[in-house]
């Protein structure tokens, strides 16, 4: 029985250092730009400009955005189509059979995206964040291009004219398990064409739509956080209260 646990344990640990070091390494999103009504409501912007013509946000009605500051009259005039409602949710008219036909499959709703992509590498934000500023140009790909984060993805660089056009360099590595098979390790990208934005611009562009992504998953994300500060302050007063009255109340009692 001892054979078969040790046994056990050691398949366990092997798996797990190998996960390990397959993990993807994602870069950091800033997180104050959650906070940032500006970067939020430029990333709704970018959102609505770049995003919404094939990805929906089912969950989300225009008028929510009134909550980063934006009055009822600028998401008229700014953001919404003119067949859109205020009222009315964040859809697409991009039909499903011609989706799946141009992009190999249906391209998801992103109404919570930034949640559903958080792993143990990092958060849903670090990851948006990573694979959005890692597109290149892949003439063996249908659309033209691929992504590091994201190897043979369906979707195109919708952003590059942003960013510009890149290329991936990459290196040939044997591998030393099995000295037949070729590894091609990453290490890094070389500039095509430039972009209407410099490097830090778009950065912080894509930080902004990330922004808007992590909070249109969860709207009340900062009210929450704002709530739970006082509730904590509010049992901290509390105890020291009855604590204070425990005390009291017990002075007499030998």
């Amino acid at each position: 029985m001892k054979k078969i646990l040790a046994s056990l344990l050691a398949a366990f640990a092997l798996v797990s250092g190998a996960h390990a070091n397959t993990e993807m390494v994602l870069d950091k999103f800033p997180k104050e730009r959650v906070t940032d009504l500006a970067a939020l409501q430029n990333g709704a912007k970018l959102f609505v400009n770049y995003c919404l013509n094939c990805h929906a946000a089912a969950f989300m009605r225009f008028n929510r955005l009134r909550d980063i500051g934006l009055t009822e009259q600028q998401i008229k005039d700014n953001l919404l189509f003119p067949t859109d409602k205020v009222g009315e949710v964040m859809k697409v008219s991009l039909d499903p059979k011609d989706a799946k036909a141009w992009f190999g499959g249906v391209p998801p709703d992103l109404t919570l995206i930034a949640r559903s992509r958080a792993s143990s590498s990092g958060s849903g934000a670090d990851y948006l964040y990573t694979y959005l500023r890692s597109f290149y140009r892949d003439d063996t790909r249908p659309t033209g291009w691929n992504n590091i984060v994201f190897p043979n993805v369906g979707m195109p660089h919708v952003l590059w004219e942003l960013q510009g056009q890149r290329s991936a360099k990459f290196v040939e590595h044997a591998d030393p398990h099995n000295p037949a098979k070729v590894e091609h390790h990453f290490e890094g990208f070389e500039d095509i064409t430039k972009g209407t934005l410099s490097a830090t611009e778009y950065d912080s562009a894509v930080a902004d739509l990330v922004a808007y992504l992590q909070w249109m998953g969860e709207p009340v994300q900062n009210q929450r956080t704002r709530l739970g500060v006082g509730v904590l302050i509010f049992l901290g007063i509390f105890f020291f209260i009855a604590w204070r009255l425990n005390a009291a109340f017990w002075k007499d009692v030998k």
